[in-house]
């Protein structure tokens, strides 16, 4: 990740617990080597770690162009679709991912899989509206089969509601190999799917951390 700042960069920052570490390194570098950048966050959590390590925060309507995105995911497969969106800011994510002109995904070596669901057993996540989240259910099992159970809340009764007010399904899909950019699109066609969890042709490379600090490019 370090290689890829510049000076006078525009950033999108990604959420989840991998993110910190790469803020927490963009913080360092911007105060040892006095860069200037601007950041884009995808959630009020990145937010907040933005305004907190006193980086220069922004938004899309400001910067609607990104030099670079750097976001984890909740699983890599081989030809890095990944999975994204077990926080639950899967549509941010994705609108500031696509704008950028690299994507690079940074997470830990258990999110490496052949192929998607070897390890990540929670499924592709599916922000909907709240008004359409039944239709949309029954839709993505009639279609495409598994379940698409409505996302609750642990701490409170109720299901969780996204940055932006919507619903989230997690779709259980088959076991077996799939062509997940063509089920990207079948998703995203269902009246009330905001956005998908599937992040398919977006990442330009994947940096995996091992537990000794090794790092692997993918």
């Amino acid at each position: 990740m370090c290689s890829c700042l510049q000076d006078n960069q525009k950033i999108g920052i990604g959420s989840g617990s991998t993110i910190v570490y790469a803020v927490d390194r963009l913080a360092e570098r911007v105060s040892a080597e006095g860069l200037r950048v601007q950041c884009v966050p995808t959630s009020f959590q990145a937010r907040q770690l933005v305004t907190a390590r006193a980086l220069p925060l922004t938004d899309l309507e400001q910067c609607p162009r990104l030099d670079l995105a750097i976001d984890g995911a909740d699983e890599v497969d081989r030809d890095r679709v990944c999975i994204k969106g077990g926080g639950g800011c899967l549509a941010q994510e994705k609108i500031v991912a696509a704008a950028a002109q690299r994507f690079v995904v940074i997470a830990d070596t258990s999110k490496r899989s052949q192929r998607l669901g070897d390890h990540w057993k929670r499924g592709v996540p599916i922000e909907v509206l709240p008004m359409a989240y039944r239709t949309v259910q029954l839709a993505i099992e009639g279609r495409h089969g598994g379940t698409a159970p409505l996302r609750l809340a642990k701490q409170k009764a109720g299901p969780v509601v996204t940055d932006n007010g919507n619903l989230l399904l997690d779709w259980l899909f088959p076991d077996g190999d799939h062509d997940w950019k063509t089920l990207s699109v079948q998703l995203k066609m269902i009246p009330g799917v905001v956005e998908t969890g599937l992040f398919v042709d977006m990442a330009e490379c994947v940096i995996f951390g091992g537990p000794d600090g090794t790092e692997e490019l993918h």
